[in-house]
């Protein structure tokens, strides 16, 4: 049968799996075809796993089993280990007994069984290959599943591929990556944003259902805006890092890519949870929050927004869904933030210093790539020479020269402190607001290769680094378009833990943009 995979949401196809309308396999082919039309030009894909098809029947076999009748007593668990009683029957015979995807926490069923993801290329999933985009770790396989990987697979999803990125998720474009730029589906000749444009423009594009991408300094929230997805940066520690590729530690987050606000929560649910291998998970207290549009007050730092350099048509869209959210019922108040305006630059102090520290590891010695010196030490100047591209090399300098003796009190230490008066600020706001509204970037995406100043893609970060600095949640959720057509993102914070408050703002947000239009 045909499958309208523009229209489809993970809700959607969880309740036609269910009732029988079409198989995962089906849905697999689907995609698949989708992938083998698209992914030559876009290049969101740097592999489509050779047993999607495999992974799609075991699918099968869990829903067949949830259709079959139980003997007394028995339970079945069908992906993320939830117990189902017995279906109940009529005259007919017996029937599955099935709530709909909206609860689908409830758990009759895995919303995720047979679901096609796609996973960002730096992101460990036992058995294959996984590089970060980059030439030095060519040829590792992963020797584990990320946590993260672990839980999907007990929900039952299908994985599909291994998306493009920045290398190590160095880049706001994926430009950066060893194997070539992944295109926007909206326009083939602008970037995908980054680092996680792979995994967004598999989204936007139809090759993927959702997807999981990393964010780091805003790396699943402006490739989302640009390919007018939602992304959803979690609260630092709310998913585990375990078998994430370490760029900066301490800002790192595994984060969902999806159509709606809705399946970006049913990802994210799947994924969260405390993780004895990462001593910075948390258990997040989820109370399935429920918040009403009238009883929403949104936070807007306007100094901050109404910035140098910011693009006209991003401002007034921004002004345009702040007036759509007052006519749903919200209060848009104008707060202050003044320690903001450090963000851009303690990111691009701290990140870089603590990326040298994680990629000291890449040596070529153990695994990936090797290149002959005149001596241990030439082994590992030809390796990283020739392993690490421009950005990765120039970020390692850079945060070499700021741990370095004589300058970590100048930069780093004083990087920190600006950390903590952000932290401050943002949870004096928070006091009086729900959430903190801006733009996800200042700009639309730009055109392949049109930025040639590295210092210019930084200052696309400008919004979302923040979020990272402070470890507090941030979603992205599509706004208007541009007079060209390029889709552009409202990005929405809330104070640390308090991500189910953001989800359901985001969900109200996402409602009244949508009713409006």
């Amino acid at each position: 049968m045909s499958i309208n995979l523009k229209t489809l949401t993970i809700q959607k196809a969880h309740e036609a799996l269910v009732k029988g309308e079409y198989s995962a396999l089906q849905l697999a082919e689907a995609y698949l075809a989708e992938i083998a039309k698209k992914n030559k030009e876009l290049n969101a894909y740097l592999e489509v796993f050779d047993d999607v098809r495999e992974q799609a029947k075991a699918a099968d076999a869990k829903l067949r089993a949830f259709h079959s009748p139980l003997s007394k007593g028995e339970k079945r668990t069908l992906g993320a280990s939830q117990d189902l009683e017995r279906p109940s029957s009529d005259a007919k015979g017996v029937q599955p007994r099935y709530e709909a995807a909206a609860s689908a926490r409830s758990g009759v069923v895995s919303p995720l069984l047979g679901i096609p993801l796609a996973v960002k290329d730096n992101i460990l999933i036992k058995g294959r290959r996984v590089g970060a985009a980059s030439k030095i770790l060519e040829g590792y396989r992963a020797s584990y599943d990320a946590f993260a990987i672990a839980k999907l697979k007990e929900a039952g999803a299908v994985f599909l591929g291994r998306t493009n990125c920045d290398e190590f998720a160095m880049g706001g474009s994926t430009e950066n990556s060893a194997y070539g730029v992944t295109k926007n589906p909206h326009d083939a000749r602008r970037v995908a944003g980054g680092s996680s444009g792979g995994s967004a423009a598999a989204v936007a594009a139809d090759m993927a259902l959702a997807a999981l991408g990393s964010d780091t300094g805003g790396s699943v929230r402006e490739p989302a805006s640009f390919c007018g997805v939602v992304g959803l940066k979690p609260s630092y520690g709310a998913v585990s890092r375990s078998g994430l590729i370490a760029l900066g530690s301490s800002l790192d987050c595994i984060g969902p890519i999806a159509k709606t606000v809705a399946d970006t929560e049913i990802l994210f649910d799947a994924i969260r949870g405390r993780d004895p291998r990462d001593s910075t998970s948390i258990k997040l207290k989820v109370k399935g929050e429920k918040l009403k549009v009238k009883d929403m007050r949104i936070g807007v730092p306007k100094k901050y927004v109404e910035t140098e350099g910011i693009d006209k048509e991003v401002l007034q869209d921004f002004k345009t869904s702040l007036e759509r959210m007052r006519q749903a019922g919200a209060t848009v108040v104008e707060i202050e933030l003044p320690q903001l305006r450090y963000a851009l630059a303690c990111y691009y102090i701290i990140m870089p210093a603590e990326a040298s520290t994680n990629l000291a590891r890449y040596d070529g010695v153990k695994y990936g790539l090797h290149r002959e010196g005149a001596d241990l030490l030439g082994d590992y100047l030809a390796t990283r020479g020739e392993g690490f591209g421009p950005e990765v090399r120039r970020r390692i300098l850079i945060g070499t020269y700021v741990l370095s003796s004589g300058y970590y009190d100048a930069y780093y230490r004083k990087a920190e402190r600006a950390r903590a008066l952000i932290r401050r600020d943002l949870a004096d706001a928070f006091r009086t607001v729900e959430v903190i509204a801006t733009p996800t970037a200042p700009t639309p995406a730009w055109q392949v290769g049109e930025k040639k100043d590295p210092l210019s893609v930084y200052l696309a970060d400008i919004f979302t680094v923040t979020a990272n600095i402070a470890g507090i949640p941030a979603v992205s959720i599509p706004g208007g378009r541009s007079a060209g057509g390029l889709p552009l993102g409202l990005q929405l914070m809330a104070p640390y833990g308090e991500d189910a408050r953001l989800l359901a703002a985001a969900a109200l947000a996402e409602e009244a943009l949508h009713k409006v239009q």
